[in-house]
Order: C-alpha cells, then sequence, then structure tokens
C-alpha cells in the first residue's frame, strides 16, 4: 500500500495521516457534510468505528456489506472509515476512483500474520488445493486466492464446492476451524488469528453470565473454539446485530469488537448490552488498528484528499477475481444488501 502525495503537500503527512491543526470551534460534522457534497465523496465505515465516525458515515457494516456498496458506488471518492484491507478491497474494486484512508496505521493484527511471500510457499505445497481467503487479509493474499469469503459467506461458499475439493483456508484459523466444524470439511488451515478475538477470557466471560443468568453469549466466529462452545448465537457482525434486534430476549453479552454496541444499542434501545471482558488488565476490547481514525483525521483526509490508497494495476486485476467470484456467488445465495 503506497500514498499519492504532491510534493507541495509531504509535509502534511505524518505518520501516515494529516496532523494538521484544527480550530477548535469548527463544526465538523457540518464540515464533513459539505466536503461530501463538494466532492461526491462516500463514507464507508465498519461497525468497529468510533460512534460519530458511524453517524457521518453514508453506509455502516460488516465486510461483505462494505465490498458490495464499494462495488456498486457511483460517488467520484470513497473515504474509508475501517482498516487498510478494507480501502485496499474499494480500491480493487473501483480503479479510476479516487479511496482514501484516514489514517494508514490502521491495519490488522489478522491481515498481518500472512505475509504473502509464505504464504506462497506453503501454497505451492499443495497444488490440488483450492484457496479459499477470509477478506481480512492484503491484496497480495488475495491475488494468490481462488475465493475471498467473509465471515457472513464463508459456509455458503465452502459449502456451494464439492465435498471432495482439498481446500487451504487462510489466514484466519477460529473461523476456518469453526467453517470445518459446521460444514463436515476438513480445510487446510493457516495459523493466523485476530488480536481481539483471541483476547476474550473465557474464565471472565463465565463470570459475567454468572452474575447476568438471564443474559445471552453471542460470538463472532473468530473467536477460539472455547469461547464459541459457550456461545447461545455464533454468527458475523452483521449477523449478531440482526439476531438482537429479532431476539425475544433484552439482555446479551457481546463477544467480539465493542464497537458494535453504539449500532445495536441504535437498533434495539430498550435491550442491555455487555461488552465481554477480554484477558488483560484492560475493561475494554476495542482494536487499536479500528480506533486509529478520528473524526478529526477523517475531516482532514476529506478536506485535503489525503491519504490515498494506490495500487499495481497488475496486483489490482489478480487480487479483483477472487473477490469478484465472492461477490457473485453472494448474489446467488441471496446475500445482497
Amino acid at each position: 500500500m503506497s500514498v499519492n502525495i504532491g510534493t507541495d503537500q509531504e509535509l502534511l503527512l505524518e505518520n501516515g495521516y494529516l496532523n494538521i491543526e484544527i480550530d477548535p470551534a469548527l463544526d465538523i460534522f457540518y464540515e464533513i457534510e459539505k466536503l461530501k457534497k463538494e466532492k461526491n465523496a462516500v463514507i464507508l465505515a465498519h461497525y468497529y468505528q468510533e460512534p460519530d465516525i458511524q453517524d457521518i458515515a453514508d453506509y455502516v457494516g460488516d465486510s461483505l456489506g462494505l465490498a458490495q456498496k464499494a462495488e456498486k458506488t457511483n460517488a467520484d471518492i470513497i473515504v474509508f472509515a475501517g482498516v487498510h484491507f478494507m480501502a485496499e478491497t474499494a480500491k480493487i474494486l473501483n480503479p479510476e476512483k479516487k479511496v482514501l484512508l484516514p489514517d494508514l496505521n490502521a491495519g490488522c493484527s489478522l491481515s498481518d500474520s500472512c505475509p504473502p511471500d509464505l504464504f506462497k510457499l506453503f501454497k505451492e505445497k499443495y497444488p490440488h488445493h483450492l484457496v479459499i481467503s477470509y477478506i481480512n487479509c492484503s491484496a497480495g493474499i488475495k491475488a494468490l486466492s481462488d475465493i475471498i469469503c467473509t465471515s457472513s459467506n464463508a459456509k455458503a461458499i465452502v459449502d456451494s464446492l464439492p465435498k471432495d475439493q482439498e481446500i487451504i483456508f487462510a489466514p484466519d484459523k477460529n473461523l476456518g476451524a469453526y467453517i470445518n466444524k459446521t460444514s463436515g470439511r476438513n480445510m487446510l488451515l493457516w495459523n493466523g488469528a485476530c488480536m481481539v478475538h483471541e483476547i476474550f477470557s473465557l474464565e471472565k466471560i463465565l463470570r459475567l453470565k454468572e452474575r447476568n443468568p438471564e443474559a445471552k453469549i453471542i460470538a463472532h466466529p473468530e473467536c477460539e473454539e472455547a469461547i464459541l462452545r459457550i456461545a447461545d448465537f455464533i454468527g458475523s457482525t452483521t449477523e449478531l446485530l440482526k439476531h438482537t434486534e429479532v431476539s425475544e430476549f433484552s439482555i446479551f453479552i457481546v463477544v467480539t469488537e465493542a464497537g458494535i454496541i453504539h449500532k445495536m444499542q441504535i437498533c434495539s434501545p430498550y435491550k442491555t448490552f455487555i461488552s465481554a471482558p477480554p484477558d488483560n488488565a484492560c475493561a475494554c476490547n476495542n482494536c487499536p488498528h479500528m480506533k486509529l481514525n478520528t473524526l478529526e483525521k477523517l475531516y482532514l483526509c476529506m478536506k485535503h484528499e489525503l491519504p490515498e490508497i494506490t495500487m499495481n494495476e497488475k496486483l489490482r486485476i489478480a487480487a479483483k477475481k477472487p473477490i469478484d467470484k465472492m461477490l457473485e456467488l453472494s448474489r446467488s445465495f441471496g446475500l445482497g444488501v
């Protein structure tokens, strides 16, 4: 991933984002709305972003929904309030559009756990295996894949393939193990994981459940198996949100990144959502990469149209094929947004 910066603006970019002082009296919400209209820009935000960014975004969703929105947008500028693999995906699908990311340091521990050079060597050992990669990976990994998936559609994609088809699943071993268990497959798993979803404490969650016996435990399949075994419901971020809306129960222990609770509270204001505790001294379970984006960085990013995501065209074309396959399959499964 690289940054497209004019020579007269190089000094504006510091440590991966625009470090410019903002007038404290400035109405940033108003200014962002004005910039969206002036520049024909769209803001796509993940559920794990801070509440202010979710509220100002044109669309808030999970990885599948964001990829679908990026594919369909008519905007000239896509501002991605998320992490770098999401902005990369938007650029892969929209080479003619300007794609911006408020902070280039907004990476992903799961994506980082699967370097393309090492994965290429791993893949070469199993020439007859089809490669299905979770969308939380770099463009380099996407280019080495046959099909991309998200937690929303992973099982449906795996189930659509012949039973005798050998599969490599990357990079998330926990999601891969969950799909193996629910589909009866024996996919070969790359040993990667998300730092947020691996940090939850089983012991602390069980204690929390003891204090709130009426609460239902809902968990993302990126969590470790021990956590998933005690969950009352397992699903993607969007599936967790929808489940809490339709469920007859009113108290939930939410075992995923805490940012989703903002949307849950909006959709179900009379229900109670308890963030599951991690296995550390901190009482939070926020993704440090997601939270690097701030409303101030978002405003400066839109105003100066920096940092911009650029990509080698050969890499982009190779990475687009498995994404297109995912979007095609998702439409056939009725997983449109």
